[in-house]
């Protein structure tokens, strides 16, 4: 059986849980559960704290976890980073207050700085060659120039509206983030097979993100025209009609790129296109 780690709350668990659902991988956790097994899917899952789940990982307590990179990097744990998840995306940033001349990171020079992530801070302080203070606390960081208890601060940001709430601003991006899987570096072999499989389920549904299931009717005379536009995985599927001077074609299309591609296959003479999002694709 193996144990994944993952956060009990916040929005790293809500897409965690998601990608489960989505790789069918069922999980049925009442209030207070600490420990849930899964109903169809040799998997466990523990709900810890976020700045646990390294340790927890590391400590072979769970065999994998899923966290966001600046808590692995942070806590410094020996844990392998197994792959990208993709979501939950941020930065850990320095700000200071908005109304502040700023002319560089040498502005903090012999300033106080609050965070939650006094490593990263450090470590990127010493590279800049800049001697500042750092003040660590737990809690709503964004609040501490505003009650003078710190110049600036070093903390997450993903919108950027905590700080505009705050009047502070931006200054330096320090790290980007995302959800990562971390794996324990002692597992044994049946809990790396399951791992293996977990894996190709969750490849298979990020593969279909954004991406779109295209069928069309296409004017025989124009067919050579219309693949030349279509960037599919390898190349559409073309189809014969009962009208022999029309077939029909299916392809696959980025989200990104759907309305310009749309729009000139209409122009060559495309009819009846249908589209359909994709659940899973396996590559």
């Amino acid at each position: 059986m193996l144990r994944i780690a993952v956060q009990s709350k916040g929005r790293l668990y809500d897409d965690t849980m998601n990608l489960l659902a989505e790789a069918d991988i069922k999980i049925h956790s009442g209030k207070r559960t600490l420990l849930v097994q899964s109903s169809n899917f040799p998997l466990e899952v523990l709900y810890l704290r976020d700045d646990d789940i390294p340790q927890s990982v590391a400590g072979g307590v769970a065999d994998i976890g899923v966290v966001g990179e600046n808590e692995f990097v942070e806590r410094g744990e020996d844990a392998d980073i197994i792959c990208r998840l993709g979501f939950s995306r941020c930065r850990l940033s320095l700000a200071i207050p908005k109304d502040v001349d700023y002319h560089g990171v040498n502005w903090f020079e012999g300033k106080k700085i609050a965070t939650s992530y006094p490593n990263i801070l450090r470590q990127f302080l010493t590279e800049a060659g800049v001697n500042a203070d750092i003040h660590v606390i737990t809690g709503s960081v964004e609040i501490s120039p505003g009650i003078g208890l710190a110049d600036g601060i070093f903390d997450i940001v993903s919108s950027g509206s905590t700080l505009v709430s705050n009047n502070l601003r931006e200054v330096e991006v320090v790290m980007q983030s995302e959800a990562i899987l971390i794996g324990h570096k002692g597992m044994s072999s049946s809990k790396l097979a399951t791992l293996r499989e977990m894996l190709f389920r969750f490849e298979a549904v990020r593969s279909a993100d954004d991406k779109k299931y295209v069928r069309m009717n296409a004017p025989k005379d124009r067919l050579h025209d219309i693949i030349s536009v279509l960037p599919g995985l390898k190349s559409p599927t073309v189809i014969p009609l009962a009208d022999e001077e029309w077939c029909s074609v299916h392809t696959v299309l980025d989200q990104k790129r759907f309305w310009e591609i749309i729009g000139k296959l209409k122009e060559m003479g495309a009819q009846g296109i249908l589209v359909t999002p994709i659940e899973k694709m396996i590559l």
